[in-house]
């Protein structure tokens, strides 16, 4: 799932890196980079999304030249950069070239967002489950063979997603206007935030050129919300989306042969309380009890990677 010459390791306490570290998580979102120099973090950017499965790869150039114009290009040592979407040494390659001519000389690596989860878990062995704008899992054992779990992108998976539960908002308001019921607090949400009047002009909205991936990701909120105010339905799918990501690491924790541990994050996964209690309860009803969620946001495990490239 990841290409590039990562050896597996044991944690380190102390992580050496290069003078100058560039890490970059690339979101379905935003592309976030952190400038290190001596470990220590010198500038900490984030613009629009630089991953060629969400937007074009013109628009992408254009972010991560906005993002180096922030934290600095030029004479660094070490980029290391997580995206989702990065499936084969072709999918790596491309991005890593969009990011070359910002960072000329400099040694770039690229892998799949959810191993710098890991590795922001204090972690070297174990599963990462990503739960953001998409969802998946990937894991490492301790003799170095990976497993992963969905990431197969919104139109065959994503489940427990940002996305799905954007999309599920409006299945669940278009079945209550075919029921002939009047809208209630989430399908109403869902109208003002979308600037319509009627559910069924959701359908024509959702099918647009004009929205996408990321504007239904973004409309997760409103279920998390409602489900927050005591509304039935969104408490039950916000319950489904942690129990649909805990399936993901159930599925890689059985793959590797191990118990743990299980990190969670991204944004659903380090923000929404409720939905970490339902992906703990899923992974504890099949004896697995090292869940952790994540503390810090993941481009700070770009140290630990780069100290284990060495």
């Amino acid at each position: 799932m990841t290409h590039s010459d990562i050896p597996p390791a044991a944690d380190p306490v102390a992580p050496t890196v290069p003078a100058a570290v560039i890490g970059l998580d690339i979101g379905g979102t935003k592309t976030r980079g952190v400038r290190f120099e001596d470990g220590t973090v010198m500038a900490d950017e984030s613009v629009g999304s630089s991953n060629v499965q969400n937007v074009s790869r013109e628009e992408a150039a254009l972010h991560l030249a906005e993002l180096f114009a922030r934290i600095g290009g030029g004479t660094v040592a070490r980029v290391y950069a997580g995206a989702g979407g990065i499936d084969t040494d072709e999918d790596a390659a491309a991005l890593a070239a969009l990011i070359a001519p910002h960072v000329p000389g400099a040694r770039i690596t690229v892998v799949h967002d959810s191993r710098l989860l890991l590795a922001a878990g204090g972690a070297s062995t174990g599963v990462a489950v990503i739960g953001g704008t998409g969802s998946a899992a990937w894991g490492r054992n301790s003799r170095g063979e990976e497993a992963r779990a969905g990431g197969w992108g919104y139109l065959l998976g994503d489940e427990g997603s940002g996305y799905w539960l954007g999309r599920e908002a409006v299945r669940h308001s278009l079945r209550r206007m075919n029921q002939g019921l009047e809208p209630d607090g989430l399908t109403t949400a869902l109208l003002a935030s979308c600037g319509v009047d009627d559910p069924n002009k959701l359908i024509a909205l959702f099918h647009s050129p004009d929205t996408g991936r990321r504007y239904w990701a973004e409309r997760a909120r409103l279920v998390v919300d409602a489900a927050a105010a005591g509304h039935t339905a969104s408490q039950a799918l916000v319950d489904q989306a942690g129990r649909d990501l805990a399936a993901l690491a159930l599925q890689t924790v059985r793959k590797l042969g191990i118990d743990g541990p299980v990190i969670l994050g991204s944004g659903l996964g380090m923000n929404v309380p409720r939905l970490q209690e339902s992906f703990r309860a899923a992974l504890a009803a099949e004896g697995i009890t090292d869940v952790r969620v994540l503390e810090q946001d993941p481009v700070f495990g770009v140290l630990q990677l780069v100290a284990e490239q060495d």
